[in-house]
Formats: C-alpha cells, structure tokens, sequence
C-alpha cells in the first residue's frame, strides 16, 4: 500500500512539474486550460487502468515450505470458476460463510451458492470433503 501511495505521489508532483514547464514555455500562449485539464484526466485515466489491472491480476499461490504448485490441467477439469476458486481457498483457511462474504464483497447467499457449485464439481457433501478432495487434486496445498 506505500508503494502504491508513493507512486500517486510522484506522478502527482511530476504533473506538477510538467504543468510548472508548460506555464514558462511557449505553451502557455498557445494552449487554454481545458487542454491542461485534458492532459491531467488523460493521465490520471492512464494510472487508474494501469491500477485496476495490476489489482485484479490472479493472486500467486505461496506456500510456507514452497513446494505447492497449482495442478492447472485438473482446476479446468473440475470445472471450478476462479470465484469458486477463491471461495474454495478462503474455505479452506476456515472461514465461515459470513466471513468469506465480507472479505470477498458479495452476499452470504452468494457464497452457498458458490459453495454448493464446488460440492458439485469436487463431488462432495461436506467442506471437509471438498477440501480433502481439492487437496487430492493438487488444487490446495
């Protein structure tokens, strides 16, 4: 998160600059500020997609002895979205339903019905069945 308030930060100041530059050059008599607001929300716009995309990236899966690696061929197999996915691995950290809606930001109703999609796919009744079964899969470590 600092890096991220960091890097607001500079191109803040480099926008600063850039518009400081912009006043003592020859811009100024030609431009109006509509284009200098122009090239502001154009930048902005531009960090903010490169923001959103860098977050949304699928998160790495990093284990404390290192050796666990996703079995890719046997998550497409199963079926299992990556939404399923998550709330499978959120599953198996031991989180309630509940808490697993508030952490992924959708409803409590959501989360069964992603949890019942898993049972289905992982051919299970119980969590702790669909844990062990995605462990057999390698699809948890």
């Amino acid at each position: 998160m600092k890096k991220v308030i960091l890097l607001y930060g500079l191109v803040i100041a480099g926008l600063v600059l850039l518009l400081k530059w912009m006043e003592y050059g020859l811009l100024i008599r030609d431009l109006t500020i509509e284009v200098y607001i122009g090239v502001i929300a154009l930048a902005f716009t531009a960090f903010g997609i490169w923001l959103g995309l860098k977050l949304t990236r699928p998160k790495m899966i990093i284990q404390k002895n290192g050796s666990f690696t996703l079995n890719e061929e046997n998550l497409k197999a199963s079926g299992i979205s990556k939404r399923e996915y998550d709330v499978l691995e959120l599953m198996a950290s031991g989180l309630s339903n509940k808490e697993i809606a508030d952490k992924l930001f959708i409803s409590e109703n959501t989360v069964k019905t992603h949890i019942s999609n898993i049972y289905i796919k992982l051919d299970s009744k119980r969590r702790t069945h669909a844990i062990q079964r995605a462990k057999e899969l390698s699809l948890l470590p």
